[in-house]
């Protein structure tokens, strides 16, 4: 081969190198971008980046392929990020719509400002707006040019990958949720695919080398990296699950030891089967009860998923006159109640508050009111350690008042009464069949939160997970109605989607059941405690003249909604609601249930809490542990295959090399050592005189080789027939005369793939088996 080949080839491999480099990261950045969408609701965003990830690394390309500079990649990478955003984001102050201009670039800081706002203010999943969309294709770009040097100059895709695992952890660590599979295994393979091919260049010999030397090498290492990565992803992805979870989920900030979070997407179900249980809340109030703590309220409904609302909101002044008055008719009466919290084991953003809360007083940091729900989220900071003060003028209509209003508003937003299309006709029946024989749209909620609380249903943390309908869209609700077994989720949903289908008006509440009273006597009202396991979710529906009434259709939970009426000795001042304080004199608000209020099936006592226990499904793990190692067991077994048939397949076509490549593994896989000090002569001598090997086929498969290596003759396919012949029959005159034992050791966990013939162990014969 002439200077001029080998020069030519070393430019071709390098070009390839580089292209499946480029190719491969850019696949890697894609699957470390899948998990944000948990966090971040996929949109022309996605498109964006993934546009200007492509544009900066092939323009990189471009520029290493034309042997110019690192230097010059990376200012040409930077014009294509810049060129890209302002094609984006910045067409209408642009020359030519894609040349920056000074106003282009003023632009910027709005934007930024209006991300900034928005993950402060959003709730998972954010839909990102202008500002938010831009810091997310402008960052995915900016990391494709640091990592397309980290790469392809430094040649360092090891750190490239600890930047993309710490890229996609960020989401999962900000919100809480199962592992996202798919996005798990494409971000490994592209992963182990960037370091195989780095690998394979840095490899590459600088002097062409002889086929023999060559192929062997490299198919080895093939096969070993690709075992790694197989074994490696079924261990990921089936045994980290059945790892131990952890008692509740921790979080950061704030003094104290353990925390935990709220969270307003309606997956409470992990979070209440949690085994610990820890105290979040000490509540006092001047309220003959404990009123109900409301965090976040979930108004759009897209059949799937219950969104937190996020409307205009004003900034808590240091007064903490934060809202106006609930309006009402002047005929409804009020009365007022104040609410002293302290936050222990609590971080989150959104505030624990009584409704309808009025004023806020005595927090720290930046808080913000949403008058449209009377929540109240954080700016920046945390509910950790916070002592408040709330004043809540709460409306206390009567019976009759509460009977004589309709439901619904103009002014409500839509979404408050928004169905999709496919609503299960299950929801719909049952809604008018449990509420027929009512007159009034109160004795219609009243009839479904009774019959929800009858005993047609049992309050369960694990039914809806043994049924696989542990969620809040349509066909969980339509599940859970024939089930009849669930938790707050599916009490709160079917309650609000059935209210919808009448043509009323309901939103959910996410937040804490009224907490446990404390036996000791404290000034300014009774004291509660509020533990984690009183997290819950409850419905509303607005009454016109008297605002957002919740109920508890809970099964064994809370307060049920319950009305007075005027002609009462009382004069109608103490009607009953989940977050009101008139409650009869028997209906106390209860905390979480014990097991027996549940009506769990193999409810078990684990230390002070109590968790529950499936014995239908013990076996589930150990089987997945088992078929896990089965898969692993085959999987050497199968490459095995694999390359043998590819060497066959050589052979075939005329290459010697390849033919006898084989044979030395298939003698390597029966513990016959193939040392590299070794001439084909003595190894083919040596197949013949101590392993009864045909001579005229180690003649054959010897000679092919050294006229190969020696006298530079070309392959000839019209002698690979005979080659591959030749190879089968010596394999199976090798595997006729191992015991058993040899024989299946080979086949399971086949030497070869682990140590090359030639190398240093393949001169050690392996330990002899039977």
């Amino acid at each position: 081969m002439s200077v001029a080949d080998i020069t030519q080839l070393r430019t071709a491999r390098r070009r390839r190198d580089a292209a499946l480099l480029a190719a491969g990261l850019y696949v890697a950045i894609i699957a470390a971008l899948l998990p944000a969408f948990s966090v971040i609701a996929p949109g022309a965003w996605v498109a964006g980046a993934a546009a200007l990830s492509a544009a900066v690394l092939g323009a990189g390309l471009l520029v290493r392929l034309a042997h110019l500079p690192a230097v010059v990649a990376t200012i040409i990478e930077a014009a294509v990020w810049i060129v890209g955003l302002t094609l984006l984001f910045g067409r209408s102050t642009a020359l030519l719509g894609v040349i920056p201009t000074p106003a282009t670039f003023a632009t910027v800081p709005g934007l930024l400002s209006g991300a900034s706002e928005e993950i402060r203010l959003g709730v998972a999943p954010v839909p990102p707006e202008a500002g938010l969309s831009f810091l997310l294709v402008a960052a995915v770009g900016a990391l494709a040019l640091v990592l397309d040097h980290v790469v392809l100059t430094a040649r360092m895709p090891l750190l490239a990958g600890v930047g993309l695992v710490a890229v996609s952890l960020i989401p999962t660590i900000a919100i809480p949720s199962d592992v996202d599979v798919a996005g798990f295994v494409l971000l490994a393979a592209s992963l182990l695919f960037l370091l195989r091919i780095d690998t394979r260049a840095r490899a590459a010999a600088p002097a062409p080398r002889r086929p023999s030397a060559r192929a062997p090498g490299r198919l080895g290492v093939s096969a070993t990296a690709l075992a790694v990565a197989v074994v490696a992803v079924i261990v990921a992805v089936v045994a980290t699950p059945l790892l131990p979870q952890p008692g509740l989920r921790f979080a950061t900030g704030g003094s104290g030891g353990t925390g935990t979070t709220i969270n307003p997407n309606l997956e409470l179900g992990n979070d209440l089967r949690q085994p610990r249980e820890v105290d979040v809340l000490i509540v006092r109030t001047t309220a003959p009860t404990a009123p109900y703590l409301r965090a976040v309220t979930l108004s759009r409904f897209d059949g799937a998923v219950w969104s937190p609302d996020s409307s205009d909101t004003v900034p808590v002044p240091g007064d903490g006159a934060v809202f106006s008055p609930v309006e009402t008719d002047a005929d409804i009466a009020r009365v007022d109640w104040t609410t002293d919290v302290t936050v222990d084991a609590l971080d989150s953003p959104w505030l624990p508050v009584p409704y309808p809360a009025a004023t806020v007083t005595g927090l720290d940091g930046e808080w913000l009111g949403m008058p449209q729900n009377r929540t109240v989220v954080t700016r920046a900071g945390s509910t950790r350690d916070q002592q408040y003060e709330v004043q809540a003028s709460v409306p206390r209509p009567t019976l009759e008042q509460i009977r004589s209003r309709s439901v619904g508003d103009p002014g409500l937003s839509a979404d408050v009464s928004a169905l999709p299309a496919d609503v299960p006709s299950v929801i719909g029946d049952t809604a008018r069949e449990v509420t027929a024989g009512t007159s009034t749209p109160y004795d219609a909620l009243l009839a479904m939160q009774t019959w929800f609380r009858s005993s047609a249903f049992r309050y369960s943390l694990d039914a809806p997970v043994d049924a696989g309908f542990d969620g809040a869209g349509l066909d969980a609700v339509a599940d859970f109605l024939q089930v009849r077994a669930g938790y707050c989720v599916h009490y709160a949903s079917a309650f609000a989607v059935m209210a919808r289908s009448l043509g009323m008006p309901s939103r959910i509440v996410v937040g804490y059941l009224p907490g446990t009273a404390s036996s000791i006597p404290q000034q300014g009202g009774t004291e509660y405690t509020v533990t984690s396991s009183q997290l819950h979710a409850w419905p509303e529906v607005y009454f016109q003249g008297i605002g957002w009434v919740p109920f508890e259709p809970t099964n064994s939970l809370g307060v049920p909604t319950n009305f007075a009426s005027g002609s009462t000795s009382n004069g109608g001042a103490t009607p009953t609601t989940p977050e009101q304080d008139a409650a009869a004199p028997d209906a106390q608000p209860s905390s979480a249930p014990s097991s027996a209020d549940r009506g769990d099936v193999g409810a078990v006592e684990t230390g002070a809490a109590a968790t529950s226990a499936r014995p239908g499904a013990a076996w589930v793990p150990v089987g997945i542990v088992v078929l896990a190692l089965l898969v692993a067991a085959f999987v050497p077994a199968l490459l095995r295959v694999v390359r043998r048939r590819r060497r066959l397949n050589a052979a075939g076509a005329g290459d010697a090399v390849a033919a006898w490549t084989a044979l030395r593994e298939d003698a390597m896989d029966l513990g016959i050592p193939a040392p590299g000090a070794e001439s084909p002569r003595a190894f083919a001598a040596r197949l013949v005189e101590e392993h009864g090997v045909a001579a005229d086929d180690a003649d054959l498969l010897r000679e092919a080789l050294e006229r190969v290596s020696y006298a530079g003759d070309a392959p000839d396919p019209a002698h690979g027939p005979a080659l591959a012949a030749a190879v089968d029959r010596v394999r199976a005159g090798l595997l006729a005369r191992a015991t058993p034992a040899r024989r299946a050791l080979a086949r399971v966990l086949p030497r070869s793939l682990v140590v090359r013939p030639g190398a240093v162990d393949a001169e050690r014969e392996s330990a002899s088996v039977g």
